[in-house]
């Protein structure tokens, strides 16, 4: 550091000489005394000579120029303490470009999963089905209302539809029909045979009265909504699945990629797609929060091999794919753990594993029932 030195009064003569003796020719004479101060400043031992005698304006007794030598120190000093300090620390417009970089690398990491994620439903969503369950509030043979005597059994004519009250269809927000339950489902196969739960569909299935409809709402390739009714063709309690089937070519239905629940992980991202609340088309994102759960069936036996997700699945959800990262189904969204009587979803789901799903599915379309239930 420069330190200026400004004395209030002459330092004193060199010894030898007077102070008011008169200076020789080629001599440097004293400097004038200041009016800046009364006080002499207390100098620095560094303008001390190895005598200890005292400097004059800045010079030693030989005549060489103190304060230049302080100036060249100084700079030499802020220069090694600079040069120190940029090692250590890295210049701002270095850090500012690093920075820069890093910012935009995780931008460009946040976009590239976001567009997986879009891309992930949009590729599987037209795969996914919306499921209504209605009963019919007047003789779908008769056209007319029916009574408390009048009501069909399944051995009565006319008793589960047939041509003639297809235009229910059409027109379930008319008073001919009451919607009783929503659910969600997945095309299988081009045949149009199609999963869901089968607590889903389980008023269908009883049914007694030959009043009771299940309406499909499904995608075609090029994006147009469609209705269709679906037909019950295999149930399985046990395991809590069953599957329709609607009437419709192949070429109008995208069937789901399935995949397998046997390599799954702890940690590892899935989303659920479906209706929850009757609202189509819904997207949730989670991860897979355990493996190897038991979950109880409709019929009371233990589901064993159930997958935890902390995927929201709320009502409507039932039935609809869990899928992975790469689009494949990898189990069908059953059941969520809710306090009794809130009916709020804590977070705690589960699917049954598509694995079990692949082995129980062809018994129930070709004989209608999963083959433990067969004998």
């Amino acid at each position: 550091m420069f330190f200026s030195l400004l004395p209030s009064s002459s330092p004193p003569a060199s010894p030898g000489m007077p102070v008011d003796a008169e200076v020789a020719p080629g001599s440097r004479p004293s400097p004038p005394p200041s009016s800046f101060s009364s006080k002499t400043p207390a100098l620095p031992r560094a303008l001390l000579d190895v005598r200890g005698e005292w400097k004059a304006e800045g010079r030693d007794i030989c005549g060489r120029n103190l304060g230049r030598r302080l100036v060249l120190a100084s700079s030499a000093s802020l220069l090694l303490n600079a040069s120190f300090l940029g090692s250590v620390y890295p210049r701002d417009s270095a850090t500012s470009t690093q920075n820069a970089r890093a910012a935009e690398e995780m931008d460009d990491e946040f976009q590239q999963d976001e567009n997986r994620v879009v891309r992930i439903f949009q590729e599987t969503s037209p795969s996914v089905v919306f499921i209504k369950d209605f009963q019919l509030v007047r003789d779908p043979k008769k056209r007319r209302p029916l009574n408390n005597s009048a009501a069909l059994t399944s051995e009565s004519p006319g008793a589960g539809g047939g041509e003639e009250d297809d235009d229910w269809i059409n027109d379930d927000d008319s008073a001919n029909v009451q919607v009783e339950g929503v659910g969600s489902g997945f095309v299988w196969d081009k045949s149009g045979h199609i999963i869901t739960n089968y607590h889903v569909i389980e008023k269908l299935a009883t049914d007694q009265t030959g009043l009771q409809r299940c309406k499909i709402f499904l995608q075609d390739t090029n994006g147009n909504t469609f209705a269709k009714e679906g037909k019950l063709i295999g149930l399985d309690p046990a395991h809590d699945l069953a599957v329709l089937k609607v009437n419709v070519g192949g070429d109008k239905l995208r069937p789901v990629i399935v995949g397998s629940s046997r390599d799954l992980r702890v940690g590892q991202s899935c989303f659920a797609i479906g209706n929850p609340y009757g609202y189509e088309n819904t997207l949730t994102i989670g991860v897979v929060s355990g493996l190897g759960r038991e979950i109880p069936s409709p019929n009371g036996r233990p589901i064993r091999g159930a997958i935890q997700t902390d995927a929201a699945i709320n009502s409507g959800n039932s039935g609809g794919p869990l899928i992975d990262s790469h689009g494949r189904v990898i189990g069908v969204n059953t059941a969520t753990f809710t306090r009794r009587g809130s009916g709020i979803s804590s977070g705690v789901n589960f699917a049954v594993p598509i694995d079990l799903v692949v082995q129980t599915v062809p018994y129930l379309i070709v004989n209608g029932t999963a083959s433990s239930n067969r004998f």
